[in-house]
Formats: C-alpha cells, structure tokens, sequence
C-alpha cells in the first residue's frame, strides 16, 4: 500500500500521557505499517510525563532510499 489507509497521513505525532493507552496508540500505527521516526520526546507537565512520538509511513521515509550517483 503506498498510501496510509483510512485517508491518515503520512507523517502523524502522537501525544499523550506515557500510560499503556499511549503504548498501545503507537502500537496500532506500527501494526497498520507506520514507521518510528526517530525516538520520543518526553516532558513533565508538573503531574505526568508527556510523550510524543512521530510516525513515518514508509514511502515517504526518505532515510532509507539508496543516494543517486
């Protein structure tokens, strides 16, 4: 599939608490065939830890495409 399904795209963050609701929204990205781009980004909001996490589908992953010569 070149394109993500459900009319998603391409590139998509997810945030939220860093709880098992937040591991298992990145887990359904993942399943569904988007790509981790790079690590996660935590902050603390004064009561939780915040995650982001940037997704990738992978025909626009651009890091893993051989370099012209």
């Amino acid at each position: 599939m070149s394109t993500p399904p459900d009319g998603l795209p391409v590139y998509r963050v997810l945030t939220g608490p860093d709880d098992a609701a937040f591991c298992r929204r990145v887990s359904e990205a993942l399943a569904l065939g988007y790509r981790l781009h790079e690590g996660p980004a935590l902050t603390f909001n004064g009561e939780n830890v915040i995650v982001a996490q940037a997704v990738l589908w992978p025909a626009t992953d651009r890091s893993e495409e051989t370099p012209a010569r």
